[in-house]
């Protein structure tokens, strides 16, 4: 085998190789094949994590910052969820969530929950009774 390499070599470059040349082409091969290698059985890896992340944005009640602190941090104990965003002047959470662990049902009950409406699911009346006052949903939205 190792007489044969020369050879096809010499074709190649349409010249004699030498021992350098060889340690050249050894090298590169040695450094190549690691990356090819990762390559093929690391993308489908990344694809399958991407399919299984999803975004859902809600329409909540929420009219203040406190709001915002309250439903982000009760996301942030809820299985499969990723992140969350609250954007208090238009009152709707961006969610990054695990599709294989949670659903987008779920996660407006968990927002339900908090005492905040969760596009047309209601607060729950037991939560949103316990909510501060600032944060009640007949109030004006207002960043404090």
């Amino acid at each position: 085998m190792k007489s044969e390499i020369p050879k096809i070599l010499n074709k190649k470059f349409g010249r004699a190789t030498t021992n350098k040349d060889l340690e050249k082409f050894f090298i590169h091969l040695l450094l190549t094949i690691p990356v090819i290698l990762f390559l093929v059985f690391y993308s489908p890896v990344l694809k399958a994590q991407d399919a299984k992340n999803k975004e859902l944005k809600v329409k909540t009640s929420a009219v203040c910052g406190m709001c915002k602190e309250t439903i982000e941090t009760a996301l942030a104990f809820e299985k499969g969820i990723k992140k969350s965003n609250l954007d208090v002047k238009s009152q709707i959470i961006t969610i990054l969530y695990n599709s294989k662990k949670t659903s987008p049902e779920k996660i407006r009950i968990a927002i339900s929950n908090t005492g905040y409406d969760a596009d047309e699911l209601a607060a729950s009346p037991k939560a949103y009774n316990k909510l501060s006052a600032c944060c009640k949903k007949d109030n004006p939205i207002h960043e404090e």
